[in-house]
């Protein structure tokens, strides 16, 4: 029996620690971001049975390292092209050693890339990076996006990712735990400020705002080791979806994500 066709998606780490999706088409097979090492990012890719020969592209979303630990490793080993925009390539090449100059590629925010039959538009987001950006798929009347790593969602995001068949949604903190952890009060501001992380709440809210009658899947991401537990995560966006009268479970489904087990390959 053939498998599916379609757009395919495995949220492959998420969280503090590491962050890597992996997309297929039928013609296309992609990264968005390697922030774990190139070994572990093998392994979880052989967990969905894949493997990163067959990877086309890796595109970065900015310079921190939990997003481009694996990118050198990936691109000297695998021969991957990459894309980033210009001001990440310029803070990510000192930290990521020796990439050839034919498989470096810019790919600006708000803008449009097609690889094969896989459009990717690019967008800005509001993140203590120089220039970060995120990503939305398109393919065959199917799309995916991916928005963390901001500290608030403007209308302008809103509007390019609204009613997308799939997200990973960022859910980084529950904002009484972090108020009440270990980290340094500055620390703390950074993560809590316009520029830092959505807390389940406005992950929630944002989500709330964007979600349609396409979509089918909703992945929450990110969530901090310290600051954050899935299940309070999860029931923190499930309740304030149900307050608005949102079919979580019936319409779509509501997925917890890992920093260190890849979600199944699913047909968006």
């Amino acid at each position: 029996m053939s498998e599916e066709v379609g757009l395919k998606v495995s949220v492959l780490a998420s969280g503090s620690t590491g962050n890597a999706t992996y997309i297929e088409t039928p013609k296309q097979k992609l990264l968005i971001d390697a922030g774990l090492s190139g070994k572990k990012i093998e392994g979880l890719m052989n967990s969905i049975g894949r493997t990163l020969k067959d990877v086309d592209k890796l595109l970065v979303t900015h310079e921190h390292s939990d997003h481009i630990k694996g990118v050198g490793v990936l691109a000297r080993r695998y021969g991957l092209d990459v894309y980033a925009n210009e001001k990440t390539w310029e803070q990510m090449a000192p930290k990521i050693g020796q990439v050839k100059t034919e498989q470096k590629h810019i790919f600006e925010r708000e803008t449009v890339q097609t690889f094969g039959d896989l459009d990717v538009q690019s967008f800005g987001v509001s993140h203590d990076a120089t220039d970060p950006q995120f990503y939305e798929v398109h393919y065959a009347g199917k799309s995916f996006a991916i928005v963390t790593d901001t500290g608030y969602v403007s209308d302008r995001i809103k509007g390019i990712v609204e009613n997308a068949d799939g997200y990973l949604f960022e859910c980084n903190h529950d904002t009484e735990m972090l108020r009440a952890g270990i980290y340094p009060w500055s620390l703390k501001q950074r993560i809590l400020s316009d520029q830092g992380h959505l807390s389940n709440e406005d992950g929630a809210n944002a989500l709330t705002s964007v979600l349609g009658a396409r979509t089918k899947r909703i992945y929450l991401g990110h969530l901090s080791q310290e600051n954050n537990v899935k299940e309070l995560a999860h029931l923190t966006v499930q309740r304030q979806m149900q307050a608005k009268d949102f079919g979580v479970g019936q319409d779509f489904l509501l997925l917890d994500t890992d920093p260190a087990q890849a979600t199944e390959l699913a047909v968006l």
